[in-house]
């Protein structure tokens, strides 16, 4: 590790005000990504600004089928959000998936969506969900937000506050993770409402979090598993590394949603 200094706000302006101030700050809530980013020296901001204890972005709010998770909520807090539950169980159990305990305690929504990681699980929830991500200075759709590998919509000291969507009347989330880290090799998360069928795909995608639109268009028809076998996937836009080629997370993708459906009912 190296010098760094270390600001612990209690508001949102606060914390944008340090940072119009500091041009290398950076954010930190969790830290499960910055802290390990900083200890392989591959990021070396000049300030840490800690946003954990902003009373603002914290708590789950559930207000008939309108959802608000504040952007500190834990992953740990969603998954046992007995009111969230009730509403949008796949989102729970997305983020009961997520890493390990300790993983689970300290790493937040807010932090997981703003870094845009390509195999993190919350961003497919997100375009499937239809969210919107609220910032200290607008409010972004999620079709919006995700614009590639670890790239957002966000600005320069432009801070997530909350997420908030409709659940929607069935939803499911299926995934396959490296044994290690737990990370999704391919994760498919769908979803039915008002607005008709949204799929999204995690961990796969050689640009990042995407929609499915072959897929939507079979469920839109035919809410069932069945209703996939013709689809198709192609490799081409697909990812291949250490754990897995295109070709596999292609197949991944395709089983994935299968079971995402069967989870929703």
């Amino acid at each position: 590790m190296y010098a760094t200094n270390y600001h612990r706000v209690s508001s949102v302006d606060e914390a944008t005000r340090l940072a119009s101030a500091n041009g290398d700050a950076k954010f930190v809530s969790g830290g499960q990504t910055l802290i390990a980013t900083m200890k392989q020296r591959l990021a070396s901001p000049s300030d840490l600004i800690d946003l954990r204890h902003i009373a603002a972005l914290k708590g789950i709010s559930v207000s008939g089928r309108s959802v608000t998770i504040g952007a500190a909520a834990t992953h740990a807090e969603v998954a046992s959000n007995a009111a969230l539950k009730a509403v949008c169980p796949a989102i729970c159990k997305l983020a009961g998936g997520i890493g390990d305990p300790h993983v689970r305690h300290l790493g937040t929504i807010g932090g997981s969506v703003a870094n845009n990681d390509p195999a993190a699980d919350y961003p497919s929830a997100m375009l499937a969900l239809n969210a919107t991500i609220v910032t200290s200075k607008r409010s972004i759709a999620a079709d919006d937000f995700f614009q590639g590998l670890f790239s957002t919509a966000l600005e320069d000291g432009e801070i997530i506050t909350a997420i908030r969507f409709e659940a929607p009347e069935k939803a499911g989330y299926a995934k396959f993770p490296n044994p290690a880290s737990r990370y999704a090799m391919a994760g498919v998360f769908v979803a039915r409402g008002a607005g008709g069928v949204r799929v999204a795909v995690t961990g796969a995608g050689s640009d990042g979090v995407f929609r499915h639109q072959g897929m939507e268009s079979a469920l839109a028809g035919n809410w069932s598993a069945a209703a996939l076998a013709g689809v198709s996937v192609d490799a081409g836009s697909l990812m291949s590394d250490l754990h897995a080629s295109a070709d596999y997370r292609a197949n991944l993708v395709k089983v994935m949603a299968k079971r995402a459906i069967a989870a929703a009912g």
